[in-house]
C-alpha cells in the first residue's frame, strides 16, 4: 500500500478509535445507575449490615451466628463465630439483632443490636477484622438515654462513622412514623453517661403505601455525602416484619456542615426498582461505599427478604 495511503488508513483507525471512545464517556457520564452484580445465597441467612475493608466485604445478619468474609466476588472466605448455637438461625425470641456495622477510626469493626428488644438486642460487638480479637460490649446505658432523648421506640438499624462523629440511624415505623440520625462521638459506647446525642429528624414521603424506614447508613468521604438505604415494609412495631414494598436511596449531600439541623431530607432519592427490576421485593437493609470514581459511587447493598436467605447487588450510581 502506498505510504499515502497507508497514513491515510492508519488516521481514520485512529478517529474510529476515538470517537469511540467518545461515545463510551457519554454514555457511562449518561446511563446513570446501572446493577453490577447480584448474588443470592441461602448458606447465610438475613444479612442486615455490610461493610467494606481491604478488598474484603464484612456481612452481619439479624438471626446469624458469625460475621461472615466474603472476596470481591461475593465468595465467602471466611467466618467469625459471635454466639455459639447449632441451628441456622437464632430464633427471635434470643437473637440478638445486629443490625449496623461500620469501621472505626482504629479499623475495628463495630457492630451494634437493634436495641428493640432489652437487654437482649442492647449489645455490640468490637472486632478487629485483622488478629480477629472481639470484644462484646453492653449498650444499655446509651439505648436508655436515647429513650430519655426523645426516641419512643429503639430500633437502631444502621451506623457509620463520619469526621470527628459517630453516626447511628434509628427507624421507625407505621405507628411510630419517625426516622432519626444520632449523632454522638466517635466511641460512644467508652462512656456512655456522657456521649453527646443529637437528633436529626429525617426523611421523605416518596411512597405513601408504606412507611419510610432508614435501614443503613455509608459514608462516601470524597464527596462528604451520607448514603441510606431505606426499605418500605408493612409494619407497625419496631420487632416484626410485614410485607415488603420498594427499596431506596437517599444521598444528602454535604453531611458535615448539618450536623446541628434538626431535620435534614435527602438531596436525591434513587427508586431501586427503576434502576433494575431485580430489586423489585428486596427489602435493602445495608450498603456500604467501594469507592468513588469521577461523579460515581460505587456500592455494594445487602437484602434480607425474611426467608432465612439473603441477597447481595454491588451497584453504580451518579452522585448529582
Amino acid at each position: 500500500m502506498p505510504p499515502a495511503a497507508n497514513l491515510l488508513q492508519n488516521c481514520l483507525i485512529g478517529m474510529i478509535r476515538f470517537c469511540s471512545l467518545i461515545i463510551c464517556l457519554l454514555l457511562t457520564a449518561c446511563g446513570s445507575n446501572n446493577l453490577l452484580k447480584e448474588v443470592k445465597t441461602s448458606v447465610y441467612p438475613s444479612a442486615s449490615g455490610i461493610e467494606y475493608y481491604k478488598d474484603h466485604y464484612y456481612i452481619i445478619g439479624d438471626d446469624a451466628k458469625t460475621l461472615q468474609v466474603l472476596d470481591e466476588k461475593f465468595d465467602s472466605i471466611d467466618s467469625i463465630t459471635l454466639y455459639p448455637f447449632t441451628g441456622k438461625r437464632i430464633p427471635k425470641p434470643q437473637k440478638a439483632d445486629l443490625e449496623a456495622i461500620t469501621i472505626t477510626a482504629d479499623n475495628k469493626l463495630l457492630l451494634a443490636g437493634s436495641g428493640s428488644l432489652a437487654p437482649t438486642r442492647n449489645i455490640a460487638w468490637l472486632i478487629d477484622p485483622v488478629t480477629r480479637q472481639k470484644e462484646s460490649i453492653r449498650l444499655d446505658t446509651f439505648y436508655q438515654r436515647l429513650l430519655s432523648n426523645g426516641i419512643r421506640e429503639i430500633n437502631i438499624e444502621g451506623l457509620c462513622a463520619i469526621p470527628g462523629a459517630m453516626l447511628l440511624t434509628n427507624r421507625g415505623n407505621k405507628t411510630y412514623p419517625k426516622n432519626f440520625l444520632i449523632l454522638t462521638s466517635p466511641t460512644f459506647w467508652k462512656n456512655q453517661s456522657h456521649a453527646p446525642i443529637t437528633l436529626i429528624h429525617t426523611g421523605a414521603g416518596n411512597d405513601s403505601n408504606y412507611f419510610n424506614g432508614v435501614s443503613g447508613l455509608a459514608y462516601a468521604k470524597k464527596s462528604d455525602r451520607l448514603v441510606m438505604t431505606v426499605s418500605t415494609e408493612d409494619t407497625h412495631n419496631n420487632q416484626d416484619d410485614g410485607a415488603i414494598g420498594n427499596s431506596y436511596l437517599w444521598l444528602v449531600d454535604n453531611i458535615s456542615a448539618k450536623e446541628s439541623w434538626k431535620a435534614i431530607n435527602p438531596d436525591k432519592i434513587i427508586n431501586l426498582v427503576e434502576v433494575d427490576k431485580r430489586f423489585k421485593g428486596q427489602k435493602i437493609e445495608s450498603v456500604c461505599v467501594i469507592k468513588e470514581t469521577g461523579n460515581f459511587l460505587h456500592l455494594a447493598l445487602v437484602a434480607d427478604n425474611d426467608d432465612g436467605s439473603s441477597t447481595l447487588f454491588k451497584l453504580v450510581v451518579e452522585k448529582n
